[in-house]
């Protein structure tokens, strides 16, 4: 992410000074900007006390980058970090790499991911009580990171995964069952370190900035139980193996709780947050001679219903100057939700994710406003599967889109917000920005 010092007129230059404010926050959750004031200390060299990264997460390559970089050349550093396909940011010349970085998928895990999650238990065995295990968590982790129970196979752990994000369950219930079907989440990884100190430094992307949510938590103790797991998969009619269900039934597939003492002397530090990146979003607008109001950080909900709310709020305060003055920028952070309608049969299922399903809602519900600009994005670069972080509404996006034959409620019937914006040049396109703190968005009134 570049460019970002040259400030775009609000009034002249709307769509880019919402790129801006964008490339902002994303700017602020970059690892190496929002480390270095959180690394421990080196173990003591006269303990032989030794080093081992592991990381998983959008942000691992970048935030393995950022330790090579800010520890000491003279204390001696080795891990594995497992990221996203594609998400292993430029290495910067002369900067020696000592942690290996490998690439899994994501959202739906696959093989590489659960020989990275299994290497990663085999090189925490033997660990000391001076030894210093630093975790690397970003958004993500929860699939790059799979190694599911015994009784259950990797096309299952696929299929489940396929299953709850199509379903509409929040992130919380989704790594609530997460955790209880892998021999690494839920605070595993801590357990497999014991005796020695576990430091996570974690970049959030996750509503209330909970470290146990955070990539399912892998060192960090999870207050969760086997039925309530069991009860989000009946909620949402998700089938299991029977002897998946049985061992949830039974309580065998219990995670380390608060207060185990494998957890003893453990410490998490939250480097960036969806908090963080608004705020410096907001500088950057006020900066420009704007007022700019933050929601929150961690809204919820259907994404197309979310976008009705701030959409009227927007649409009062161009008509009305209520509750803000205009000319303002509105933002909001959070992980919404999108639930995939069923499709009559033979028609193609449509391209999105949160994002564009927001501004897909927010198009439609703005009624084409005079003066209401908005962008929506993962701050990841990455809006679901597809190659954009997100998309731009305007004005004269309606109208420019009957002009092209796009019908809004078509689109969004079948969740075609990657169609819809495409076809009006308006898709936001970034390539991995190497950090996640999930969905940004921008709404300036005029």
């Amino acid at each position: 992410m570049s460019g970002i010092h040259t400030i775009p007129q609000p009034a002249a230059h709307p769509r880019a000074f919402l790129e801006y404010l964008y490339r902002s926050a994303v700017t602020r959750a970059l690892p190496l900007h929002c480390m270095a004031e959180f690394l421990p200390l080196p173990p003591d060299p006269e303990s032989g006390g030794r080093t081992l990264v592991l990381g998983a997460g959008k942000a691992g390559g970048a935030m393995a980058q950022a330790v090579e970089a800010l520890w000491p050349a003279d204390h001696p550093l080795r891990g594995l970090v497992v990221t996203r396909y594609h998400h292993v940011p430029p290495r910067p010349p002369g900067l020696a790499q000592r942690i290996e970085v490998v690439e899994a998928a994501h959202p739906v895990p696959d093989a590489a991911g659960q020989v990275a999650a299994q290497r990663m238990l085999d090189m925490a065995q033997g660990l000391r009580p001076q030894d210093l295990v630093l975790c690397l968590m970003s958004g993500g982790a929860s699939a790059l990171l799979t190694l599911p129970v015994e009784l259950l196979t990797l096309a299952q752990k696929q299929a489940l995964n396929q299953a709850l994000l199509a379903s509409g369950a929040s992130i919380s219930e989704m790594n609530c069952v997460r955790k209880h079907l892998s021999r690494i989440k839920g605070g595993r990884l801590a357990a497999a370190c014991a005796p020695a100190r576990v430091v996570t430094l974690a970049i959030s992307d996750v509503p209330g900035d909970d470290p146990g949510t955070i990539g399912s938590g892998p060192t960090v103790a999870d207050a969760s139980t086997c039925a309530e797991a069991l009860a989000v998969l009946r909620r949402y009619s998700i089938a299991l193996p029977a002897p998946v269900v049985t061992a949830l039934e039974a309580g065998a597939l219990e995670t380390p709780k608060p207060g185990d003492a494998v957890f003893r002397g453990h410490g998490v530090q939250l480097v960036a947050t969806p908090g963080h990146s608004l705020e410096a979003a907001a500088d950057a607008a006020r900066a420009a001679g704007l007022e700019a109001y933050v929601l929150g950080d961690d809204l919820e909900g259907e994404s197309r219903e979310v976008a009705k709310v701030h959409a009227a709020l927007a649409r009062a305060v161009a008509r009305r100057g209520q509750p803000f003055k205009r000319p303002c920028v509105i933002l909001s952070g959070g992980e919404t939700t999108v639930t995939l309608r069923a499709q009559p049969h033979g028609t193609p299922r449509g391209r999105g994710g949160r994002a564009g399903e927001f501004c897909l809602g927010l198009a439609q519900a703005l009624q084409a406003q005079p003066g209401v600009h908005a962008l929506a994005a993962d701050t990841d670069g990455i809006d679901g599967v597809e190659d954009n972080a997100g998309a731009y509404v305007g004005p004269d996006t309606l109208q420019r889109a009957r002009g092209l034959g796009l019908s809004i409620g078509q689109f969004l019937d079948r969740n075609d917000a990657y169609g819809y914006f495409h076809g009006l040049g308006d898709l936001v396109i970034t390539g991995p920005t190497f950090t996640n703190v999930n969905d940004f968005r921008a709404i300036l009134v005029l």
